[in-house]
């Protein structure tokens, strides 16, 4: 059995004034327990070192600057963890501290860092407790929210299941709060088949997330063929249940048709430097034919990046991709729409193709 990925939101973690919800985590610590127990191996994503920053600080509303924001995460980072600790200690589980930050998902020799650590954290069976390192983020360098960080986690130790742990019960037809008839939809086969749901970017006052993002996230850890459930967290036995693939919440199915690790993290994780408009052949081949790009193809080049960044490629106002490019800006701008053989006159050393087959993956 594999490693089940658990994302606590702030709502789950912390109550409206900030302070932990014991009760609610001493619950959830027993079923990580049991799945412990079960064969598999839990990694706790959590939110709520904001939350309990602001508790501590007695901020009555969520900071919107960062400075104020990573203040609050200093204070309450290592007292939540603190939590988590004691209380798996406690049932006989060790348990490790890991801060990420973007740059660590975006960055590939710190992505296969990151990897091999969890994995021999795993391996010891120890619980890894992961949170993004607020304190050093910035806006720029952000998972924005934990949803996404957690599906990176999942997609990085290759994870049997996502489970993301909310307020409510699961995705609903309709916000329940403002819908009586709202009806829970209990399994989620194919992405299309959400477009008519009002699905919103509504949060709790401490949190930053929604069921929008938790939605983004599944999309992405199915992708990878993971499959991903949302659950309440308030719900006692709502985590095992979700761990061990029971009926519970949402269940959002593995895609077929996976991509490999390296083209997630290109998808996910690497932040795009740029972006090269193309023709309508070029685009028709990205995406019918699998081919790589040449310069013969690229009819615009806009941002300034380096060999070696990941830029967007773009046909008529549409995202046809993402990839690795062989050029930088200013090289390439002196080669787009340029056959190889005249590529080859201009810049002698260049390779033939401006992003490869390789190192691109369709958006």
């Amino acid at each position: 059995m594999g490693a089940v990925v658990v994302k606590l939101g702030s709502s789950i973690v912390a109550d409206t004034h900030g302070e932990v919800r014991t009760d609610v985590l001493r619950r959830i610590c027993d079923e990580l327990a049991a799945l412990q127990r079960s064969g598999r191996r839990p990694v706790v994503v959590t939110s709520g070192a904001i939350a309990r920053g602001m508790g501590v600080m007695q901020l009555p509303l969520r900071p919107r600057a960062m400075d104020e924001l990573q203040a609050a995460s200093a204070v309450g980072q290592g007292k939540l963890y603190q939590v988590y600790d004691e209380l798996l200690r406690a049932r006989g589980l060790q348990t490790a501290q890991v801060l990420l930050t973007f740059f660590d998902m975006s960055a590939r020799t710190h992505y296969l860092n990151a990897r091999q650590t969890l994995r021999k954290l795993l391996d010891w069976r120890v619980i890894p407790v992961i949170n993004e390192n607020d304190t050093t983020t910035t806006d720029e360098i952000s998972f924005g929210d934990n949803d996404f960080l957690a599906a990176q986690v999942a997609i990085l130790i290759a994870a049997e299941r996502l489970v993301l742990l909310t307020d409510a019960e699961g995705l609903f037809t309709a916000d329940p709060r403002l819908d009586p008839g709202a009806r829970l939809v209990s399994e989620v086969t194919s992405f299309e088949e959400l477009d008519s749901l009002a699905i919103g970017h509504a949060t709790s006052p401490l949190g930053s997330g929604g069921m929008r993002s938790k939605v983004v996230a599944a999309e992405m850890a199915t992708a990878a063929g993971i499959p991903t459930v949302i659950a309440g967290g308030l719900h006692e036995g709502a985590l095992l249940a979700a761990g061990v693939g029971e009926q519970v919440g949402t269940r959002f199915a593995a895609q077929s048709g996976r991509y490999s690790s390296f083209k997630l993290w290109l998808k996910y994780a690497k932040p795009a430097r740029g972006q090269v408009v193309v023709d309508a052949g070029a685009a028709r081949a990205l995406r019918e034919g699998g081919t790589s790009l040449l310069p013969v193809g690229i009819v615009e080049v806009a941002g300034e990046f380096d060999a070696g960044d990941a830029v967007e490629v773009a046909f008529d106002g549409e995202l046809v991709g993402k990839g690795i490019c062989n050029y930088s800006a200013v090289e390439l701008r002196r080669v787009r729409g340029l056959k190889s053989a005249d590529v080859r006159e201009r810049l002698p050393r260049a390779t033939e193709e401006a992003v490869h087959r390789d190192y691109f993956v369709l958006a």
